[in-house]
């Protein structure tokens, strides 16, 4: 699991990342709400710790560009402020979840662990994008009267895109995200189950394309007749 933590208390961000280590979750840091999305932007994230008092842009103000984008990640805010006026905004306009400082750390981890596996809910069973539906119970892609199964990889690669349609997925993502932080896999990995994820796009007759932006990354794009 990977956390991005937005929050200008450089102490309380130390402590943060030191109790997100001891649970075996990786994290990443922004100080300011322009550096937040900036990581939020180019990376992906299992969720978002996100401070509502920010320089730059307030954490509101973040919540509402990332929610515009179309960018699901779940969002724990944080703020001194326990007023419950602020707690509704913060879950009118895309918050998933609201913390109080100070707060326990057992309870901030048991809160991001219930966000993480309520992510897939949103979705339900299926994930759909164009003529293209995936079901998340058998990992069976589908279009029209047609159906593919895939491995764990192509599954684990096509749900990433279909998750992010309107994002730019790196080689380096998906390699973090499919064959692990640690692992050697290069980019030939990624371009081979490309590859086959391409050919059962096609035995699929699908519109949809994987596309590839150069030095960039992948996306997903609906072919116009």
């Amino acid at each position: 699991m990977k956390v991005l933590i937005i929050d200008d208390e450089k102490q309380l961000v130390s402590a943060l990342k030191a109790i997100f280590a001891k649970n075996q979750i990786s994290t990443d840091c922004a100080f300011d709400g322009e550096e937040g999305l900036e990581y939020i932007f180019t990376q992906l994230y299992d969720a978002i710790v996100l401070d509502v008092m920010l320089p730059k842009r307030n954490g509101f103000e973040v919540l509402k560009t990332m929610r515009k984008k179309g960018i699901s990640t779940p969002v724990l805010l944080l703020s001194a402020k326990s007023e419950t006026s602020d707690k509704i905004e913060g879950l009118e306009i895309g918050a998933d979840d609201y913390l109080t400082k100070p707060f326990d750390s057992r309870e901030l981890i048991a809160r991001i662990k219930a966000l993480t596996r309520r992510k897939g809910e949103f979705f339900g069973n299926d994930l759909s994008f164009g003529d293209l539906v995936l079901n998340l119970d058998n990992h069976k892609l589908f279009c029209c009267d047609k159906e593919v199964s895939l491995g764990s990889k192509e599954f684990q690669i096509m749900e990433m895109l279909m998750r992010n349609t309107e994002r730019i997925i790196s080689k380096d993502i998906i390699i973090e995200k499919v064959w692990g932080f640690d692992s050697d896999a290069e980019y030939n990995n990624v371009e081979v189950y490309l590859s086959f994820l391409r050919r059962k796009l096609s035995s699929l007759n699908s519109k949809v394309t994987i596309r590839p932006i150069r030095s960039v990354g992948y996306k997903l794009e609906v072919e116009n007749d």
